[in-house]
């Protein structure tokens, strides 16, 4: 291990010693177990360590899951257990609450998102989409850049937001060369790939991992009034397109094409043999029955396992293809669900809201704040692993202020917001993937990236949160 990543080691490991060491009364919250304790070090832990980065971030969702099991579950390992007489010790959480997170049906969710993505792949689908869609937007400049911005957008609501913005910055490689080197139309071509893959995840429920995870706490909360997969789309595509509408008109005024004219050319066919077709088929299906999971009874979860299913049987995914699933994503976000039932299990999360005086706070300072503090964290750590930190504490909260936030949409609104807000973090190469990539072109700088970045974060936050008060004020969620 290199120094610089040991010494945040060090530093990450010393702060969770003191959090858990310290006297109980330092915390300033009555009746602190010593459960909760040990929730609060293991969360500092895991917030340094997603933050630093000292190791691989789904590892240490691994090893959160491993403290949790070893310190706090039922099945501690003995040294930890309570000592005679400690009436302040807490209630254990179950083990296989916490081990259950890895099978959580939101975790499944994605592995069927990836399948799709993998199948699409290997058939040469998501490419032959790419060409199908992008061929009516001609060869005038502006209408090629929408045409990137849309085939990105709507690739990246099914398909990992990583793996589409590197399949189309291969596809726009020449067009970059038919671009004058002096000009900033190269510029706009090459950033329009991670603003559209950014916030084309928002527009369905497995686009990104924060959408799920703000799904399935919601969905604890509010288990009558399920958001379905049609439903969000509802909501979140329209969001999408005006916020793809703002990113383009933006690129075109700090990157004007200087070349009118680009001619395009990407090749491929649709292939016609079987597995091909039973990929075709089996992509449509799925995405139909999650736009019609309220009309069918089928949840977005259950549906998701349809084309995991089909392309194991039918031998399009193999033991090779299984391992193209992106593990490291699926292990960071059962670390997330896995460190929520921490704080929910060990009831720190309802101690931590009944220690602080909401009713002396606005709830428009909670939800700015909240929404603000999330892209914050994520443009320096993964989206993931930020709304894995935030969601839950903030599911206890909105738990905690009740009718309060009700004007402003509820705890639909608070969670969903911060979901958007993850998303909207990419003002540097850093924040997201698709943004190192397209940085990694040579063809963007880190300010130029940022101007836009950040802009459209803010903006996007904003109408984010309006959008979501609207649709739950005319009852669309």
């Amino acid at each position: 291990m290199e120094r610089n990543k040991l010494i945040k080691l060090v530093i990450a490991i010393v702060l969770s010693l003191v959090a858990w060491l310290i006297p109980a009364e330092c915390y300033g919250i009555d009746g602190l177990t010593v459960i909760e304790q040990r929730v609060i070090a293991i969360f500092i832990f895991a917030a340094l360590m997603w933050i630093f980065e000292a190791i691989p971030i789904w590892t240490t969702s691994v090893l959160i899951m491993g403290l949790l099991l070893v310190t706090v579950s039922s099945s501690m390992f003995a040294p930890f257990k309570a000592a005679a007489g400690d009436t302040l010790f807490g209630t254990p959480i179950a083990y296989k609450e916490v081990m259950a997170a890895w099978a959580d049906p939101i975790v499944m969710l994605f592995m069927g998102g990836f399948a799709l993505a993998i199948a699409a792949t290997r058939t040469g689908l998501d490419v032959n989409i790419a060409r199908v869609v992008l061929k009516p937007f001609g060869k005038k400049s502006e209408m090629v850049l929408i045409g990137f911005m849309l085939v990105t957008a709507v690739l990246s609501m099914f398909m990992s937001n990583t793996a589409t913005a590197a399949m189309m910055l291969a596809i726009i490689a020449p067009v970059i060369k038919l671009l004058p080197p002096e000009g900033k139309g190269r510029i706009a071509v090459t950033l329009a790939i991670p603003l559209a893959a950014n916030i084309g995840g928002i527009g369905t429920p497995i686009g990104t991992p924060p959408n799920a995870i703000a799904l399935r706490y919601l969905h604890e909360i509010m288990p009558e009034n399920e958001i379905g997969f049609g439903q969000w789309m509802m909501i979140m595509v329209p969001f999408v397109i005006i916020l793809l509408t703002i990113s383009y008109f933006l690129l075109l005024k700090f990157f004007p094409f200087t070349k009118k004219e680009i001619n395009l050319k990407i090749d491929g066919k649709f292939r016609k043999d079987r597995k091909s077709i039973i990929v075709y088929v089996t992509f449509a299906v799925t995405v139909l029955l999650w736009l019609l999971d309220k009309q069918t009874n089928l949840n977005a979860n259950v549906v998701a396992f349809i084309p995991l299913t089909v392309f194991c049987v039918t031998g399009i995914i193999g033991k090779e293809e299984l391992k193209m699933i992106n593990w490291d994503v699926l292990w960071l976000v059962a670390g997330g669900f896995a460190l929520g039932v921490g704080l929910n299990g060990s009831g720190l999360a309802k101690h931590f809201i009944e220690s602080i005086p909401f009713d002396s706070w606005e709830p428009w300072v909670v939800f700015a704040s909240s929404g603000l503090l999330c892209c914050v964290m994520s443009t320096f750590m993964s989206n993931t692993a930020s709304a894995a930190l935030l969601v839950p504490i903030l599911a206890a909260i909105a738990t905690g202020m009740g009718d309060s936030i009700a004007d402003l949409g509820g705890t639909v609104t608070m969670l969903v917001g911060v979901a958007i807000s993850a998303s909207l973090a990419m003002a540097l190469p850093i924040s997201t993937p698709p943004n190192a990539l397209a940085h990694a072109t040579g063809v963007v700088t880190q300010g130029q990236m940022a101007k836009v970045g950040i802009i459209i974060g803010l903006i996007g936050i904003v109408l984010g949160y309006a959008v979501l008060m609207l649709a739950v004020k005319l009852g669309l969620l």
